[in-house]
């Protein structure tokens, strides 16, 4: 006999899904407000634009020496990101 706060498969998966979504844009929310404390104010301040979209973080910086130094970090900003989320929230980074 089922019990009735039991669910079905479908339904748990269903509710499942909707709460990694809502949790995957609050990751993402929370790094790019964190985006100043990690980088540091003078990266911080030559953010013109930054947001993640598919897994992959794109940042419009507005100096060319600090777009340069961010290109050879770019696999250490993932890293750096990934680890303060908590999971692999980005894949990749697109400097614009």
């Amino acid at each position: 006999m089922a019990r009735t706060n039991d669910k079905s498969i479908k339904d748990a998966i269903e509710q499942m899904l909707k709460v990694y979504k809502i949790k995957r844009k609050f990751d993402e929310t929370s790094l790019i407000v964190a985006w100043p404390e990690m980088m540091g104010s003078a990266i911080a301040n030559r953010t013109k634009d930054i947001f993640i979209r598919d897994r992959k973080l794109f940042i419009r910086i507005e100096s060319a020496v600090i777009k340069n130094e961010l290109l050879m970090m770019r696999s250490n900003i993932i890293e750096k990101l990934n680890e303060r989320a908590g999971s692999s929230i980005i894949e990749e980074v697109i400097l614009l």
